[in-house]
């Protein structure tokens, strides 16, 4: 392939570097009348893992980095610029943190000796800074103990890199025993890499905890809520369900690190801060201040779930660690506490506020269930110990809860003795359905969209849970979103969606990464501390999304499915919704391709919608520089009768939409 040829497309061919040739002529049917299945309202949906700084530091709104001191090192992301620990600080002060061993979840607290109050501060560096935005409010939030009243003033400022103030507020701390304060201030300009600045008016000591920070503009004006532009790249998408809440961060390095759900509802400041396994996980990208303090736990999850109006899928320990790491096992004789956690989540999201666990959702503001259909039992395990305790979970589940829909996984790789091992066991089991992953070259990607014509029909459906093209290979830092990996997606798609009778969930991974904190590349959206973009990548998945249909009908060549000949990719639905049907076409050659459709089975509107997807570099990505490079291009295409003539750009997705008469 030529990626860098400057193109010029016309209705019967186009200019290569002043060389006049004929594109591709394919011509290309669609039986609208027939539906084979429906598509599932699950088809496409979103995989959150709190990866790449995705939760604290991201999606999470949260600014202040260790807000609670309960990091490895409780003053990390907290400085002291005056202060010295060998030093009495005659002419500043200094903070250490105090554990108090009673208080389980949330021992460690900051006592703060102020000596000099115009010579001591501390400063929150954020994550990787704080954005802020000029005239936009910030709300603070803190604990305090003034101890004999001897602090009369905390001043709270934001600061630049040379120390100037970019807003400022102040808090009377008037009780001597523990008390909530909060203050609103505004942001006097722009600025990506802010942090806090705390300092005293007073001399003394004072006790403070939960130093919070969020913007008052929030994803439904929450308080302390989620950054509304990332959300509302996700509301975008429109997805059929939200899984959560990750992948190996499910498990842990260790059993004692596994995520647990029951830690992360209630009150936010009783929540028990955990490192996060992503912490020492690669060389190439250590993170020793990832830590999550589960802010963003289930029920954020569940209403983030709802107002996307997508389905929820958690994800549950099965009580094995990361088969990569520990592969440490609960013995199955002591699995029973594993299993109570899935039984008393699904009443927590749908059980009745008479229920013990149903009462503590409706105590957190949301009496109404949320209607949790699909939940996963283990991530990517593999093996008889994996198949052996998911006997357990699906006997225990649906003794309680039958119509409850269980996701099995068939292990990390989509083909090997682990795969192969794992979906013998499962069909055996019947399984309902089975959660496949697969991260590979952009050719595998293009090579595999018929990787499900020949599925069992009858068998356990498909999740493809976790999947992206790599432009390097499996983990490796150099990869890219770029434009060849996002097509060679959307072709692998057609595939996905020709065989909906089988797969009925699919979804991109990883989800969002920050741009300076990252562990994992590629990822759909990438953010920083003021912007977020969608790369090429999720660009694609939005137009296949946005544009699911609710029934699948056939695209043929010469009476065959259409799955790479001359390069060429397609597939098609209808929308009984809205009255329209969707032809989707992936073109991966490096030339354009003119494509004639007969579209029969019912009578059409004259004209149609074509979206466009395109770049004539295939290593061409979005960036912030330029955050829609690769963004979809709109155009009217006129019909005659029940034939329509489309070409199709060099490296391009495209969907053509027509209404229904």
């Amino acid at each position: 392939m030529k990626p860098n040829l400057i193109t010029k497309i016309t209705l019967c061919g186009l200019l290569l570097n002043g060389i006049y040739v004929n594109a591709q002529k394919t011509n290309l049917e669609v039986n609208i009348a027939n539906t084979i299945t429906k598509i599932q309202p699950t088809m496409y949906g979103a995989f959150f893992e709190d990866i790449n700084f995705a939760a604290d530091g991201g999606l999470y709104a949260e600014m202040i980095k260790n807000r609670s001191f309960e990091f490895e090192t409780p003053l990390m992301g907290w400085k002291q610029p005056n202060s010295d620990k060998h030093s009495f600080n005659e002419q500043s002060g200094i903070a250490t943190t105090i554990k108090v061993l009673e208080n389980k979840t949330n021992p460690n607290f900051c006592r703060v000796l102020v000596n000099n109050d115009k010579g001591f501060e501390m400063i929150n560096e954020g994550f990787r800074g704080m954005g802020i935005k000029k005239d936009a409010r910030y709300n603070l939030s803190l604990k305090a103990a003034n101890h004999n009243g001897a602090i009369k003033k905390i001043i709270i400022q934001f600061i630049d890199r040379n120390k100037k103030v970019l807003g400022e507020t102040i808090i009377v701390p008037t009780a001597t025993d523990w008390q909530s304060y909060s203050a609103q201030f505004t942001a006097t300009q722009t600025e990506a890499k802010a942090q806090l600045k705390i300092t005293f008016e007073g001399t003394g000591t004072i006790d403070l905890d939960m130093i919070s920070l969020f913007p008052e503009d929030t994803w439904k004006n929450r308080k302390n809520g989620l950054r509304k532009d990332i959300v509302q790249l996700l509301y975008d998408m429109k997805p059929g369900f939200l899984r959560f809440p990750g992948g190996c961060i499910v498990e842990g390095r260790t059993l004692a690190q596994r995520y647990q759900w029951k830690k992360t509802v209630g009150d936010v400041d009783k929540r028990e801060t955990l490192i996060n396994r992503w912490n020492t996980e690669f060389d190439h990208k250590p993170a020793p201040d990832y830590f999550q303090t589960f802010g963003l736990g289930f029920f954020e999850y569940f209403q983030l779930s709802e107002d996307l109006g997508a389905q929820p899928l958690p994800i549950l320990s099965c009580g094995m660690a990361c088969q990569f790491n520990t592969g440490e096992l609960v013995p199955m004789d002591e699995l029973d506490p594993y299993v109570q956690d899935a039984l008393d989540l699904i009443e927590f999201a749908n059980g009745g506020i008479e229920t013990p666990w149903g009462r503590i959702r409706s105590e957190m503001g949301h009496p109404k269930p949320f209607n949790l259909k699909l939940i996963g039992v283990g991530n990517e395990q593999w093996g008889p110990q994996y198949i052996e305790r998911f006997k357990v979970f699906e006997k225990a589940i649906k003794s309680k809860y039958p119509k409850m829909t269980i996701v099995s996984g068939a292990g990390p790789f989509p083909e090997g003795d682990y795969f192969d091992y794992g979906m013998q066991e499962l069909k055996k089991l019947n399984a309902e359905i089975v959660d496949e992953h697969y991260y590979k070259n952009p050719q595998w990607f293009r090579e595999n969209a018929t990787r499900y014509d020949k599925y069992d029909r009858k068998g356990p459906k498909v999740f493809a849970g976790e999947y992206a093209a790599q432009s390097v290979a499996i983990a490796s830092p150099d990869n890219k979103n770029n434009w060849e990996c996002a097509f060679s997606e959307a072709a692998f798609m057609t595939g996905l969606e020709r065989n909906a009778e089988v797969v009925n969930l699919t979804s991109y991974a990883p989800l969002m990464a920050h741009e300076e904190a990252w562990q994992w590349t590629p990822d759909l959206l990438w953010f920083n501390n003021l912007e977020a973009y969608g790369s090429a990548n999720y660009y694609v998945q939005k137009l296949f999304s946005t544009n699911k249909g609710t029934d699948l009908i056939a695209i043929t060549k010469d009476g065959k499915p259409v799955i790479g000949q001359n390069n060429l990719f397609a597939s098609a639905v209808k929308d009984v919704n809205t009255k329209e049907v969707i032809v989707k076409l992936v073109n991966t050659a490096a030339t354009a391709q003119e494509v004639n459709l007969d579209l029969k089975g019912s009578k059409l509107a004259s004209k149609g919608t074509v979206i466009t997807l395109t770049s004539p570099n295939l290593q061409d990505e979005n960036s912030f520089a330029n955050p829609k490079k690769i963004s979809p291009t709109e155009n009217e295409l006129k019909l005659k009768g029940e034939k329509a003539k489309m070409n199709l750009p060099a490296y391009s997705v495209t969907v053509l939409k027509i209404m229904l008469k």
